[in-house]
């Protein structure tokens, strides 16, 4: 009888440490990636360059008013403006230089008492060093020297990445033309 619990000892511990090394496995082999809050798998730092439609300009515009027009809004802060743009990416401040990705969504003011505006729109790389998208997300809360937007899903070589982008404005001439510096840090990678 000793025998046996003996045996059915030993095969239950077996068993055991053969369920932790087959669960510690899979786990290893679904999480590829550990989510560090100090460094970036990956990091891009890109200048949105955006040209509003100002009615003469058709051929060098690469965003437009959708909604309010007049471009004033409601009230001192642009509330309820819409903006669609299809602005190019590069990977210096100037303008001209080839983009390497194009900044394809919408932004609208959503504030009545200070400017902000809210982002949706989806960076689309297609170049001999990325190809996919990273969409991002959120709040640029203007009156901040630096703004932190959620990037919040990606495609082929972003597929399911998740990180921050940080907004820096960089130049601002008048209503016609901005551009931010985009500082983007990416946590999750596959």
């Amino acid at each position: 009888m000793k025998t046996g619990t003996a045996t059915q000892n030993c095969s239950c511990i077996l068993f055991f440490y053969f369920f932790l090394f087959i669960s510690s496995y899979v786990l290893g082999v679904q999480s590829k990636t550990v989510i560090s809050s100090k460094q970036p798998c990956k990091r891009l730092v890109l200048y949105y360059h955006d040209t509003m439609f100002t009615g003469n300009n058709v051929d060098n515009a690469t965003a437009a008013i959708i909604a309010n027009p007049n471009g004033t809004g409601l009230g001192p802060f642009k509330f309820g403006k819409t903006v669609v743009f299809d602005d190019p990416m590069t990977a210096d401040k100037q303008f001209l230089s080839p983009p390497v990705a194009r900044a394809q969504g919408l932004y609208f003011y959503d504030m009545k008492t200070t400017y902000n505006a809210w982002y949706a729109y989806s960076l689309v790389f297609n170049s001999t060093k990325y190809k996919g998208t990273l969409n991002i997300m959120g709040a640029d809360m203007m009156d901040e020297a630096t703004r932190d937007l959620s990037v919040v899903g990606g495609t082929g070589d972003f597929f399911m990445t998740r990180g921050i982008a940080t907004f820096r404005t960089d130049d601002v001439e008048g209503a016609d033309y901005f551009r931010v510096e985009m500082d983007i840090k990416l946590y999750e990678c596959y």
